[in-house]
């Protein structure tokens, strides 16, 4: 049975908004920093039925300025479209979180005036061509899953640029040299003038353990990364700057 985590409030996740957070467990990457394993394992504390979910939500309609649908990864849940529509219902603007490797889905949640999200975030985690590394079998996956993986990438944010919906961008500025400038470079096509921002990673709960042992990512190599953004033409921002 679907299942979802619910934040009753945020004020981080929806800019400008105060906004009640639902989390999707599972997801179709398997991002070592990933901090949300308990999502990721599918065995998150404290889990709701959709139906639930929404009744927190009706409750609170008055006081909530959006809702975020978050991960994990939602467009695995094939009752998003409805979610979407049920809470559009309720008269609250949804913010959607994703990774881009459905763009089937997001293609059908944009095909309906009902269902489309009023905001987009998608995460940028590599140079297109490393996402098969990312795969849930990267060693069994082989050049044909590597191809699909950057091709779903690449359409998914055309979709998103193409959709006028308001949009950001987001990329995980890792420790030592896994993520660099040809990284930014590769990733920079994807992106438009909308703010692309650049977070360090944090240890803690990551999906990989030995990622919990390395450090963050000094604030000057965050700032480098978003300045490689920026002379690539982009709006690379390093949130609380």
């Amino acid at each position: 049975m679907a299942a979802v985590v619910l934040r009753k409030t945020t004020l981080l996740d929806y800019p400008g908004k105060v906004a009640a957070a639902l989390f999707f467990p599972g997801c179709n990457l398997r991002c070592p920093w990933c901090h949300n394993r308990e999502l990721i394992r599918g065995d998150a504390a404290g889990e709701l039925s959709p139906e639930e979910a929404l009744g927190h939500l009706e409750k609170r309609r008055a006081v909530l300025g959006g809702v975020v649908l978050s991960g994990g990864e939602p467009t695995l849940y094939r009752g998003l479209a409805g979610l979407i529509r049920r809470i559009h219902g309720l008269g609250l603007p949804v913010k959607l979180d994703t990774n881009g490797m459905d763009s089937g889905a997001l293609e059908a949640l944009l095909r309906d005036r009902e269902t489309r999200p009023d905001y987009i975030a998608l995460d940028l985690k590599a140079a297109p061509e490393r996402y098969g590394s990312l795969l849930p079998s990267p060693a069994a996956a082989g050049e044909a899953a590597s191809i699909r993986a950057r091709g779903e990438l690449e359409r998914s944010a055309a979709l998103i640029r193409q959709s006028g919906i308001e949009r950001e961008f987001r990329t995980v500025v890792l420790p030592g040299s896994f993520l660099g400038p040809a990284d930014i470079a590769g990733l920079a096509p994807l992106a438009d003038d909308s703010p692309w921002y650049f977070r360090p990673f944090r240890p803690g709960n990551c999906l990989d353990p030995a990622w919990d042992r390395l450090e963050a990512p000094r604030r000057e190599e965050v700032e480098a990364l978003a300045e490689t953004a920026r002379s690539l033409g982009k709006r690379g921002m390093v949130p609380g700057v």
